[in-house]
C-alpha cells in the first residue's frame, strides 16, 4: 500500500501537535512515509516540532520528519499539504478584535472588520503556499483550513483558479458533534446532512440517519429551548465559557427562521450591537487563546521535549483533524465519502450567483469534490448570502487592485458595521496596524 509524504503549512500553529497526533491515530487507515512541517517563523517551529519528533518517534517512528523554513524542501516529493496558517500571528488577531471594538463594532476574527483584515492578511500567505505546491509538488492536493476561509476560498477560485485545493472548515463539524450529543448517537457520521451557505454563514436544512428517519424534530426542540448547547463536562475544543454562550445563543438565531439549523457564526450578523456590547475591549478572544491554548500548547510541547517522553502529555487531538484525514483518504482512494466543503457554486444553489464559494455538501473522490444541487433557497438567506458574498468578492478585488475604495465599500456591505462613516474610521486604523501586511491602498 502506497505511504503518503505530507507537508503541514503553518508548523508553528497550536494546532498542529493535534495534528500529528490524529494522523498517527489514523495511520492504519491512511499510511505514512514522510512528515514535514513548514513556517516562517523557525524558533516558533522549533518548539513544536521538537514535541511532535518525540511523539512521532514514541508512536511511529518509521516515519521521516523534519521541520524547515525552506520552501524547496518543505514542498518537494509530497502527496498533500495541510494548510492552517495564522498570517500575523494573535498579535495581529488581538488588533483585528479591539479596532472595531473601540467604533461599538463586532470585534470577531472570521465575521466583520476583524474577518476581512484578517482576509488581506491571508490571501497573499495562502497564494504562496499554493504556488510553491505548484511548482515543486504539482500533483499535490492542499487541504486548506486557514481563516478566514471564505475570503481565502474567493481568492484562490479568482486569482488560482487552476490549483489543486480544497478549502474545508471544522466549524460545521463541531456542531455535527454537539447534534450527536443532543440525539444520543455514537458519531456524526451516522448523520446524512443537507446544508447550504457560505463559510460561518450557513443553515443546515435536513439530518436524517443512514435509514433515512428525519431527526430535525429533535434537533429543533433542542435547539428552540438551549440552542445547541449540551452537557459541557467534557473537556474539548469548543466548550470554554465563550463559547458555550456561543452554542445557547443559536436558540435566537434560529427563532428567525425555525425551518432550518443555522451555523453559531449567524449571531454576529444578527445580533452584532449584542456581540459587541458584551465584548470586553480589553480582553478579547484573542487574549484568551493567548493566555489558554496558547500558553498550554508551548508550555507541554517544551516540557515533552525536555522530558524526552510523551508520558502524562496533555496534548489531545483537535476537533477539525479526524476530518481532514477523511478527506485526504477520499482524494487518495477515490472513496466518494459525502463532506461539507466550500467549492464554486456552479448551479448548486439553483438561485443564486454561480461564481460564489458556497458551502455545501459534496462527493469527494480522486479528481476533488462534486457538490450537491441543493435546489432553489428562500428569500431570507438568498438575500443575506448576496450581501456577504459581495464582502468577500470586494475584499479579494480590493487587495488585488490596491484598492482602498472597494475595501471601505467591503466594510459598508458588512451586516456587523452600522454606517458608511464608522466603516471608514475602521478601515483607517485597520490599515495603519496592518502596514506590514497589507498591499498598499490607493
Amino acid at each position: 500500500m502506497k505511504k503518503f509524504s505530507i507537508t503541514i503549512a503553518g508548523g508553528g500553529s497550536t494546532f498542529t501537535p493535534g495534528i500529528i497526533l490524529m494522523l498517527l491515530e489514523n495511520i492504519d487507515k491512511f499510511p505514512i512515509k514522510q512528515i514535514k512541517l513548514y513556517d516562517n517563523d523557525k524558533a516558533r517551529q522549533q518548539q513544536i516540532a521538537d514535541a511532535c519528533q518525540v511523539i512521532i518517534k514514541e508512536k511511529a517512528p518509521e516515519i521521516d520528519f523534519l521541520a524547515t523554513v525552506t520552501p524547496d524542501i518543505a514542498f518537494s516529493d509530497i502527496d498533500f499539504v495541510m494548510a492552517h496558517i495564522r498570517v500575523g500571528k494573535y498579535a495581529m488577531r488581538e488588533k483585528d478584535e479591539k479596532i472595531p471594538l473601540k467604533y461599538g463594532v463586532v470585534g470577531q476574527e472570521t465575521c466583520g472588520p476583524g474577518g476581512i483584515a484578517y482576509g488581506m492578511r491571508s490571501i497573499g500567505g495562502v497564494l504562496e503556499l499554493v504556488d510553491y505546491m505548484e511548482k515543486y509538488s504539482p500533483d499535490a492536493w492542499m487541504l486548506n483550513y486557514s481563516n478566514p476561509a471564505a475570503i481565502v476560498a474567493e481568492a484562490t477560485r479568482k486569482l488560482r483558479p487552476d490549483a489543486k485545493i480544497l478549502n474545508i472548515c471544522d466549524m460545521p463539524i463541531a456542531i455535527e458533534n454537539l447534534m450527536t450529543q443532543i440525539l444520543g448517537l455514537q458519531s456524526r457520521k451516522e448523520m446524512v446532512i443537507s446544508y447550504y451557505g457560505l463559510n460561518h454563514f450557513g443553515w443546515w436544512t435536513a439530518v436524517r440517519d443512514r435509514q433515512g428517519h428525519d431527526l430535525l424534530p429533535k434537533l429543533k426542540a433542542h435547539v428552540k429551548d438551549h440552542g445547541y448547547a449540551v452537557n459541557f463536562s467534557e473537556a474539548g475544543q469548543h466548550i470554554d465559557e465563550s463559547w458555550q454562550a456561543t452554542f445557547k445563543k443559536v436558540k435566537d438565531v434560529y427563532a428567525l427562521d425555525p425551518d432550518t439549523l443555522p451555523n453559531t457564526y449567524l449571531k454576529y450578523y444578527f445580533y452584532p450591537q449584542d456581540e459587541a456590547q458584551k465584548a470586553d475591549p480589553n480582553y478579547t478572544r484573542a487574549n484568551e487563546v493567548m493566555d489558554g491554548r496558547e500558553k498550554h500548547v508551548f508550555t507541554e510541547c517544551n516540557r515533552i521535549a525536555q522530558c524526552d517522553s510523551t508520558q502524562n502529555s496533555t496534548l489531545e487531538i483537535d476537533e477539525h483533524a479526524s476530518y481532514i484525514v477523511d478527506l485526504a483518504r477520499a482524494i487518495a482512494y477515490n472513496t466518494q465519502e459525502r463532506m461539507l466543503l466550500i467549492v464554486e457554486n456552479k448551479g448548486a444553489i439553483h438561485n443564486f450567483d454561480s461564481s460564489a464559494m458556497v458551502e455545501v455538501p459534496c462527493i469527494v473522490g480522486s479528481e476533488g469534490p462534486e457538490p450537491i444541487t441543493q435546489g432553489a433557497i428562500p428569500q431570507f438567506q438568498k438575500g443575506l448570502m448576496e450581501q456577504q458574498v459581495s464582502v468577500e468578492k470586494l475584499v479579494v478585488e480590493a487587495w488585488e487592485e490596491g484598492s482602498y475604495q472597494k475595501l471601505w465599500q467591503a466594510l459598508i456591505l458588512s451586516r456587523t458595521v452600522p454606517n458608511a462613516r464608522i466603516a471608514k474610521q475602521i478601515l483607517d486604523d485597520l490599515i495603519e496596524a496592518n502596514q506590514a501586511y497589507w498591499p498598499a491602498l490607493s
